[in-house]
């Protein structure tokens, strides 16, 4: 969590965006193809993982994450406990992670997964306590939010309002994501103890809807703006700007299709000529990277680190800036000043390497 984020809550629940036009990455490029010299390189935090999912810091700095599993990990201490009834089937499972804002005197930890119940998949986000590099107890905070073996979204991250944001998917029932009175194809925003900000947008948890399967987002350090990251089928895959109450369109709408009368959003970065399934992102803060402050985002089926970057408040750019190490789940700032990702070659989609799946800290050459 950044410091910035809690001075700039009043920018969260702004109408309108102003990152119009949709930019258009280039359409010419290959994702799989070396980038050739690159600025950044890469080294070894940890290997020999099972489909890591979710990065995480600790006040101390150390590295939690999630591994789809039902593992939750401390880098350096291993398995520091393994989620009862997660159902592990296709991209379900245990997903995401988050830090309480209040951790130090708290010490709770939130998680997105996937559980069965009588012939039906579900997903919920539930809160532990960590203490003694163990975890205790489970508080459910929000569940029955439809699951499938695809597309159960799972994002999970407190905002600068210090409510926590929740991505779900369509869970394959594309109807569902219109649907106000469903959580599937939404942003969800509660309190951290379950309950419903009384400023949300439909008087639910839903804060927008029409999304197809998010699997990533960040608030732009200053000005507060949400982004997220869209997986599309097969091709339109999307970065959009959240706006409260927005709707995306699915799947009435693909990005660059149709007209603005329309009332749905329209995304901010649009593949259309081909496939990057973006998951996990992060806004980049610092100096000790050449990202110059970019909305950095992982690709799976593209298999590649992108960042958006930006000028007086309009997107400039959105190049690929690291590739070469398979499909990449999740990217976090640390407390370092480095960006720290997350590969996901052993997910059944994935060519695995010796030793994957890993988690690489990305310095400056």
């Amino acid at each position: 969590m950044k410091s910035a984020h809690s001075l700039f809550f009043a920018f969260l629940v702004f109408s309108g965006c102003v990152f119009q036009p949709v930019f258009e990455p280039d359409e010419q490029e290959n994702p799989n193809n070396p980038s050739g010299e690159l600025a950044l390189e890469l080294e070894t935090v940890a290997q020999n993982l099972e489909i890591p999912w979710s990065l995480g810091f600790l006040p101390d700095g150390k590295l939690i994450f999630t591994e789809r599993g039902g593992k939750i990990k401390i880098v350096e201490q291993g398995t520091i406990h393994e989620v009862e009834g997660v159902a592990h089937l296709g991209e379900s499972g245990l997903q995401g992670l988050a830090i309480d804002p209040g951790f130090s005197g708290n010490g709770f930890v939130y998680v997105y997964y996937t559980y069965s119940e009588g012939i039906g998949l579900f997903n919920r986000v539930s809160r532990f306590e960590l203490k003694d590099n163990s975890m205790h107890g489970e508080t459910i905070l929000i569940e029955g939010i439809p699951g499938n073996v695809f597309h159960d979204g799972g994002r999970i991250k407190f905002g600068p309002d210090k409510k926590l944001y929740i991505a779900t998917g369509d869970a394959g029932t594309e109807e569902l994501s219109q649907d106000k009175n469903s959580l599937a194809g939404k942003m969800l925003r509660i309190n951290a103890d379950g309950s419903i900000p009384p400023d949300n947008p439909f008087g639910s948890a839903v804060f927008s809807m029409g999304h197809r399967n998010v699997q990533g987002f960040d608030w732009r350090p200053v000005t507060g703006e949400l982004l997220a990251t869209e997986h599309g089928p097969s091709k339109h895959d999307e970065v959009n700007a959240i706006e409260k109450g927005g709707n995306y369109g699915w799947p009435d709408k693909l990005c660059k299709t149709g007209t603005p009368s329309t009332g749905f959003v329209e995304a901010v970065v649009c593949f259309d000529g081909w496939t990057m399934a973006p998951s996990g992102a992060a806004f980049y803060s610092g100096d000790t990277l050449p990202l110059d402050n970019a909305f950095v985002y992982a690709g799976l089926r593209g298999e590649q680190l992108r960042a958006l970057k930006f000028e007086n408040g309009k997107i400039v750019s959105d190049e690929k800036v690291l590739d070469g190490i398979g499909r990449i789940r999740d990217v976090a700032l640390g407390p370092d000043g480095f960006l720290y990702i997350a590969t996901n070659n052993t997910d059944g989609r994935g060519t695995p390497r010796p030793e994957d799946d890993r988690i690489y800290r990305v310095v400056a050459k």
